[in-house]
């Protein structure tokens, strides 16, 4: 695995729930215990996120720049994201299975996610932001298109300060294999809308 994890292995990591990173120069697998999830059906979004998502200056694109994206998730001062990991993912999505939401204003990258769609789960790898508010729109704008999508999962991984105020939460290993279980056994899809977000 030292230039590409094969699209195929790397999707069966998360089929079983476990990730891959890049740590002291190797690929580790990772299966936290607890497992950080976002529920579709708890997602609040904070006062302040509302006021930001009502900018009209925001556009949102879905898989218009990927790799774009991923190197400005990797470009902090610690990173998991090496080449391997890097040309495994751009792999991944040239097959369609992971993607990008991407925050734009005036014409450039504000900022974006990333992650690995399988089934009804969306496994959320990394964000990042240029101008403030952009990831924040991202990933609302990720959560309405799972809900209008049929999607059951959002797995975050680990929760953070930040994803607790939209509902994230920590739940037992064993009760999320549960739910990848489910829905691995239906369909998502992620399609390109013009919600009203912040109303």
């Amino acid at each position: 695995m030292a230039n590409m994890i094969p699209p195929e292995m790397l999707l069966d990591f998360y089929r079983e729930g476990i990730f891959p990173m890049a740590m002291d120069d190797e690929i580790r697998l990772y299966d936290p215990d607890p497992r950080g999830v976002l529920p579709l059906e708890e997602f609040r979004i904070p006062h302040g996120t509302k006021k930001t998502l009502r900018d009209p200056l925001w556009e949102v694109r879905l898989d218009t720049k990927f790799e774009e994206v991923m190197i400005a998730c990797a470009n902090r001062e610690e990173t998991w994201i090496d080449e391997c990991i890097f040309q495994s993912y751009v792999e991944l999505y040239r097959t369609g299975h992971a993607h990008s939401v991407e925050i734009w204003r005036e014409g450039q990258l504000a900022g974006g996610l990333y992650g690995v769609s399988i089934g009804a789960a969306f496994f959320g790898e990394s964000m990042f932001h240029r101008v403030g508010g952009a990831s924040k729109v991202a990933l609302c704008y990720l959560v309405e298109m799972m809900q209008k999508g049929g999607f059951s999962l959002l797995d975050l991984q680990w929760v953070t300060p930040h994803l607790a105020t939209f509902g994230a939460r920590d739940i037992p290993r064993l009760e999320y294999k549960c739910q990848l279980k489910k829905a691995l056994e239906s369909e998502g899809k992620l399609e390109l809308q013009p919600f009203p977000l912040g109303s």
